[in-house]
């Protein structure tokens, strides 16, 4: 499975993650995590994460945000990259994605 994004590590469950500019908003799909995650914002320009049943919620630069685990949620593409870390809270083998 191809992802719409480029991961590096950093350390134990913190990674790196970098959303292109040119990432289609089709491969920015609805998806559940199998832990829970922190993520904080390092460069967004009017992107959105949405979860389920709620409202969007634009990411903004230096504020942190989390995902509960099996949380159905998708981002929302703005301009510009969007960079952000995160943070893993339970450690797990199988670093995939569920989709629907």
């Amino acid at each position: 499975m191809q992802f719409p994004f480029t991961e590096t590590k950093i350390k134990h469950k913190l990674f790196l993650r970098e959303f292109k500019e040119s990432v289609s908003q089709d491969d920015l799909i609805w998806h559940l995590d199998k832990e829970d995650r922190i993520i904080e914002v390092i460069k967004s320009d009017k992107w959105y994460i949405q979860m389920d049943n709620e409202l969007p919620k634009e990411l903004i630069e230096g504020k942190k945000y989390k995902i509960g685990k099996l949380k159905y949620h998708r981002l929302i593409k703005g301009s510009g990259d969007l960079i952000l870390t995160l943070r893993k809270l339970v450690s797990t083998t199988d670093m995939s994605f569920f989709y629907i």
